[in-house]
């Protein structure tokens, strides 16, 4: 049985995850923190990546480009695996402040797309 796969589909997530992956890298890269500190650099990512996806969801209708900045770039850039597993050396603050901080940012950039 062949699988019917929406080729554009898949370029567009694969293009835009690796675009998302490499500046989640970048970021990561440009705020290093020592093991136990704050790690700035997955909060700064997950909330901004929230603020993004506020903003995409309020403005963005079609196909394609939902596929490829959301599921896409939105979904290599953030990474909430990576601050679940920071919350063991960072603490319960930075876990209360990256749920705080993610959902502020989404209804942020919702409301300021409007």
């Amino acid at each position: 049985m062949a699988l019917d796969v929406d080729r554009a589909a898949l370029a567009a997530v694969s293009t835009g995850g690796m675009l998302g992956a490499l500046a989640r890298f970048g970021i990561a890269a440009a705020l290093p923190h020592p093991p136990g500190g704050f790690p700035w650099s997955t909060w700064v990512v997950n909330v901004s990546g929230c603020f993004l996806i506020g903003v995409l969801n309020t403005r963005v209708e079609r196909r394609l480009p939902r596929l490829f900045l959301g599921t896409g770039v939105l979904g290599g850039y953030t990474t909430f695996s990576t601050a679940i597993a920071e919350t063991s050396q960072a603490g319960l603050i930075y876990l209360a402040a990256t749920l705080a901080g993610a959902v502020l940012a989404v209804l942020a950039g919702s409301l300021l797309a409007r």
